[in-house]
């Protein structure tokens, strides 16, 4: 007979307890949240690609100034014919040979000259056969397989300014992948506040607009009571009827929003489970620093727009520096040394050396043409940067208007709201004494709804306006200082 486990049925439910916890959205905080994205982030890995690439870029042409070292190994078969004439070598040697057997009697004494004379005769009568036993032309045929094993080495001397130009423009290709970095960074915390408190945004919408939907209902509820007791007419509950169905369509429309919103921040940070947000909407009670603070840092050269103008500058200046160095000579130094000496064909050398001198005299590409054409991309990055520098200042200052205009309206719908409030409180007492309307009682709980809406809004377009702000004056590490500041006040 078997028996159940006592523990079984508690570590099923535990189970079926993990499996819903795997699948609950997770709750992030702004800082947790921030942290996702720098892991996940793709345009962040993409930046981070292209700044790895033109760093090792950069770094791979700092060798251009020295030399070029190089290996090969050739196996070569060859056959070479000679033919050489022996007719004058013959000449000059019968003629050679007379004038020495002629003065050679004179050599011996003279007792020895008749012996002498026999022999240099009979020489001189055999030299013309042996002669020609040597044929007048020789013909000589060689074939023979070499191998080649060399070093050659190539080192620039003077290249007319083109190896700096190169060096130059990739440290400047390496500054402007740094600057798309940082600003990278600083465009996905202004997308993180946009899609995180966004979701806040459209949650709190979704509460504040089922309240009035629940508070309609209430109120339909109360018309159909008094129309029953004959306090109001029919008008009046049809009247209410039509403010309630208002308030659910506004319901379902702020369920959609906050649907879109919760994919858009869970997609951000590829959480297929989702996000909650733990961080809260927030407005700082106090004002911010003077406008000039920012506007000094959004201009500074650390900016990352600022730095990606001023690179793009330098690459520019490159591109005229390599322009120019093509109507300059260039100087090298070059050599080679043969391992096989010994297995070398005739016209090889064992070694070589040499200087070399090269100046393109006539180019099939217009050298002036192309000088001025990179005088002008120079002229062009210049004004860019400039106007960079404007396009900086007219946005800081907008952000920071924005910002300002942000705090000082959810401070202001303080005391709006508790005035709709109380009045709202006034209308529901006169609508069930029958005093009032039921149209004065719905303006009164709209009222009361536009200040609650307008409340979270602004609370939204604060945070918005201040990561762009901060993303503009590179100040984008100092949003969560204005989250943790003393003076923050939560919304909603």
């Amino acid at each position: 007979m078997l028996t159940a486990c006592p523990n079984s049925a508690f570590t099923q439910e535990r189970g079926k307890e993990a499996a819903q916890d795997e699948n609950a959205p997770a709750a992030l905080s702004f800082d947790a949240a921030r942290q996702r994205l720098d892991r996940v982030s793709s345009a962040l890995g993409a930046a981070s690609d292209e700044l790895s690439a033109a760093e090792s870029t950069a770094h791979a042409l700092k060798a251009l100034n020295r030399p070029v070292v190089s290996t090969s190994v050739s196996v070569i078969a060859y056959q070479k014919s000679l033919s050489v004439d022996l007719t004058g070598q013959k000449d000059s040697f019968s003629n050679a040979t007379g004038q020495f057997l002629e003065g050679l009697p004179g050599e011996f004494p003279p007792e020895f000259s008749s012996i002498v004379q026999q022999v240099t005769g009979r020489v001189g009568e055999a030299l013309p056969g042996l002669l020609s036993q040597i044929p007048d032309e020789l013909d000589f045929r060689a074939r023979q397989t070499v191998i080649r094993p060399n070093v050659t080495a190539v080192m620039p001397l003077y290249s007319g300014g083109a190896i700096p130009a190169i060096q130059h423009g990739a440290e400047a290709g390496a500054e402007l992948a740094r600057a798309k970095q940082a600003g990278a960074q600083d465009l996905s915390q202004v997308r993180l506040v946009q899609s995180y408190f966004g979701q806040q945004l459209a949650a709190a919408l979704l509460v504040s607009a089922t309240g009035t939907r629940d508070a309609f209902d209430k109120h339909l509820a109360n018309a159909k009571a008094l129309f029953r007791e004959g306090v109001i007419p029919r008008s009046r509950v049809l009247e209410m009827q039509v403010a309630r169905d208002a308030a659910q369509r506004a319901l379902e429309r702020a369920r959609m929003e906050e649907r879109n919103a919760s994919d858009s921040l869970a997609r951000l940070l590829d959480a297929r489970e989702g996000v909650t947000p733990t961080t809260p909407l927030f407005v700082n009670g106090s004002g911010l620093e003077p406008l000039d603070e920012f506007l000094a840092s959004a201009i500074s050269p650390g900016q990352p727009q600022m730095r990606a103008a001023a690179a793009a500058r330098d690459l520019a200046g490159s591109g005229v520096d390599l322009a120019k160095s093509r109507m300059r000579p260039q100087a090298f130094a070059f050599g080679s040394y043969n391992f096989n000496r010994s297995d070398a064909i005739p016209v090889d050398p064992d070694w070589i050396v040499g200087l070399g001198l090269r100046f393109t005299l006539l180019s099939n590409i217009d050298r002036r043409d192309t000088l001025d054409a990179a005088r002008s991309r120079q002229s062009a990055a210049e004004n860019a940067a400039r106007d960079m520098q404007k396009t900086i200042e007219i946005e800081t200052s907008r952000a920071y208007n924005l910002v300002d205009t942000a705090r000082r309206s959810f401070l202001l719908l303080d005391s709006n709201m508790k005035a709709a409030e109380e009045n709202l409180r006034v209308h529901e007492i006169g609508f069930r004494e029958g005093e009032d309307t039921a149209s004065q009682l719905i303006d009164a709980r709209n009222t009361l709804s536009l200040a609650q809406t307008q409340r979270i809004a602004s609370a939204y377009e604060y945070v918005v306006a201040l990561s762009a702000l901060l993303a503009a004056s590179n100040r984008g590490d100092s949003f969560r200082d204005y989250l943790l500041r003393p003076d923050r006040i939560t919304a909603p």
